[in-house]
């Protein structure tokens, strides 16, 4: 409190220790630490996360796989649903078509790459005699007794380590067996997203304080098509790339083009990565089967099918699908992998994207003003009509408290 001093002038309180020191700091530095202890609350938060679902991977990646299904397939139940019938039908006609295709594609393609091994095997054998020869009449000068000794030597070596190989072998026998029925868990999992997974998404809503429920069912919804998008365009991307570099290796005579074609469709859902190692594996293939003049024309194929996905499909198609900058899907790429590995680099893109739609919305408050169509991603509900869901519905109004 200020006071009076004998000759009548106030006296300014004197300033606290506190404020002497708030005042000697300067502006910028106290913006920076401002800036700096809420960064780092929310990267110790993030870290904890990420470490807490590491744990629970098994889980987390059925989860995630069955999403990305969901949202490819969803267009097919629907479809079927405006056919007149039941969604439990159209959800089961689905996943049989889904798992038919699945099998006659492996089926097809086994057949193909076994009978493409057999020619690529008296290659290889070959290509072992022309090594031998060479290291008989080269540089090196080894003999045959001395090519047989290291022979000799390391298989006693393979036989002394075969407890080793063994544990290996049934380490990869495990992982297998997580495989599998992490695809049964996903398969499970899948059914119910296509059957109720609108029923699924209210009830996580619900669970939120009743102030929260419109922005977060407004951001669910907006990343829900951001990953509807990612997916569908991926698969056209994906198809590019294994029509283009497929039936270029069976027009100059690679053999196993249409097993290289799958490899690289498959590939492609990993952006940059995929394409690069896909796109390796066919020169290889291509110079030990026809040597290094098919090995160059294999390579500017693939040179050519990934300038066209960098500078035409990606940009044009993709980047307006989940208006992702490239150099954000090569950095989530790379973060996803050395978090998680392959995994990691499959769902960094579409997650990222989802997380960029959903911030975009609750940044500019759009469950104020915005009119949130319902998706047609988003499963139906038993007893709802097709004409319902292409209403759209407030996202102030999506939420209520009766169920």
């Amino acid at each position: 409190m200020s006071g009076t001093a004998k000759n009548g002038t106030s006296v300014e309180p004197r300033p606290t220790r506190g404020r002497m020191l708030d005042e000697d700091i300067p502006y910028g530095v106290r913006v920076a630490a401002e800036w700096a202890w809420r960064v780092g609350i929310i990267l110790i938060t993030g870290g904890v996360l990420i470490w807490l679902l590491s744990k629970v991977s098994f889980l987390l990646i059925p989860l995630l796989l069955a999403a990305l299904f969901t949202a490819l397939l969803n267009p097919v139940v629907a479809w079927l649903s405006r056919r007149r019938l039941p969604r439990g039908i159209a959800v089961a006609i689905t996943m049989l078509g889904l798992i038919a295709v699945v099998v006659l594609t492996l089926i097809f393609v086994g057949r193909q790459a076994t009978a493409g091994f057999k020619e690529l095997w008296g290659q290889a054998l070959e290509g072992v005699k022309q090594v031998q020869q060479w290291l008989q009449d080269g540089p090196l000068q080894i003999t045959t007794d001395q090519l047989d000794k290291y022979l000799s030597q390391l298989t006693g070596s393979l036989q002394n380590q075969s407890s080793a190989i063994l544990t290996g072998a049934l380490s990869v026998g495990s992982g297998a067996g997580h495989i599998a029925a992490g695809l049964l868990l996903t398969l499970f999992i899948l059914i119910f997203f296509l059957l109720e997974g609108r029923q699924i998404w209210a009830f996580l809503t619900k669970l939120a304080p009743r102030k929260a429920r419109p922005a977060l069912d407004g951001a669910g919804r907006k990343a829900w098509t951001s990953v509807g998008s990612y997916v569908r365009i991926q698969v056209f991307v994906a198809a590019v790339d294994a029509i283009g570099i497929g039936a270029g290796a069976a027009i100059i005579g690679v053999p196993l083009a249409l097993p290289l074609g799958l490899a690289v469709f498959l590939g492609s859902f990993i952006p940059v990565v995929g394409a690069l190692v896909t796109g390796a594996v066919a020169v290889l293939l291509a110079l030990v089967a026809n040597g290094l003049v098919n090995a160059v024309i294999m390579l500017a194929i693939v040179l050519v099918v990934q300038q066209l996905e960098s500078h035409v499909l990606q940009p044009l198609v993709m980047g307006k699908a989940v208006s992702l900058h490239p150099v954000g899907v090569i950095l989530a790429v790379a973060a996803g992998s050395f978090l998680a590995g392959i995994p990691g680099a499959l769902f960094a893109v579409p997650v990222l994207a989802a997380l960029n739609s959903a911030i975009r919305f609750i940044a500019a408050r759009g469950w104020e003003t915005d009119v949130v169509p319902a998706t047609p991603e988003l499963p139906l509900a038993d007893g709802e009509t097709e004409t319902q869901e292409e209403q759209p519905i407030n996202s102030k109004e999506a939420i209520s408290d009766d169920h």
